[in-house]
């Protein structure tokens, strides 16, 4: 049997990590490479002449005197938590394919419990709102997923009051291959909430493939181009080619979830 190319492409492995970012000079200076790739720009009167102030860890602009430093405004500004230490969580966070427990990242990079839960809602935190910000394209496969029902009683299933109810989907390209993904917490599966996420996570002049949730049609509100499939429940569906990549996304999220917290909190789900 013939390897998974994707399986075994060349990963960034920790080595790699602790060679480029394994101290906090290297790790200062890839942040400001990031944030100004060009070289320094104030950010009160975009002048370009500054001075260090090494002992405070801050760039002084030479025109206005504004004070700034490579943190500002990131995840890491105001921490009192070493940089490296951040550097090692992203790593450990982004890596995992079946994410990381705020318990054995308390582990890992060895701080505190509540330190290590604080560290990863915020990372993943800006993952989220940069993918929000991220509209679908090309063919998109949706589908409709509840997370939840710790609480007992009332209605099962579609409409359940005890479950949080989620769109995921996936965008492909023209080969059929995967390329970006969003799971979004919806108000409810609504033709007026579906018409809400579809403006803002669609492309226009996309093309929405969907199975027969009536409420699904309300993409074309977006000016995309909407198929259904009804595809009748149970096991096989699916395994339907049109729905194939978003199945296995919703698998490997549940799969995630399940396989690595006790339990979550719905205030806290889109995050996961």
């Amino acid at each position: 049997m013939s390897k998974n190319k994707v399986q075994h492409q060349h990963g960034y492995s920790l080595p790699d990590l602790f060679n480029n970012y394994g101290t906090e000079t290297q790790c200062i200076n890839a942040l400001f490479k990031w944030k100004w790739p060009s070289g320094f720009v104030c950010p009160a009167c975009s002048s370009t002449s500054y001075c260090s102030l090494k002992s405070r860890k801050l760039y002084q602009c030479n025109h206005c005197h504004h004070q700034t430093s490579v943190t500002t405004n990131t995840i890491f500004e105001n921490s009192k938590l070493p940089l490296t230490i951040w550097f090692l969580s992203v790593h450990l966070i982004t890596q995992s394919k079946i994410g990381v427990s705020a318990l054995s990242l308390k582990r890992q990079v060895g701080v505190s419990y509540n330190t290590a839960w604080r560290i990863k809602q915020k990372i993943m935190q800006v993952m989220k709102e940069r993918d929000d910000k991220r509209q679908l394209s090309g063919i998109v496969q949706i589908d409709d997923v509840y997370y939840g029902g710790e609480l007992h009683g009332g209605k099962r299933g579609r409409g359940s009051e005890n479950k949080t109810p989620f769109i995921a989907a996936v965008s492909t390209n023209g080969k059929g291959h995967p390329v970006y993904m969003n799971f979004n917490v919806v108000k409810g599966f609504r033709l007026s909430e579906v018409a809400r996420w579809a403006k803002k996570h669609l492309a226009e002049g996309s093309v929405v493939v969907s199975d027969g949730l009536a409420c699904f049609t309300a993409v074309t509100e977006a000016k995309c181009e909407h198929f259904s499939t009804v595809t009748g429940g149970g096991p096989e569906s699916v395994t339907k080619e049109q729905f194939i990549w978003v199945n296995t996304m919703i698998g490997n999220v549940k799969n995630s979830i399940t396989g690595t917290y006790h339990s979550i909190n719905a205030k806290h789900l889109p995050r996961y």
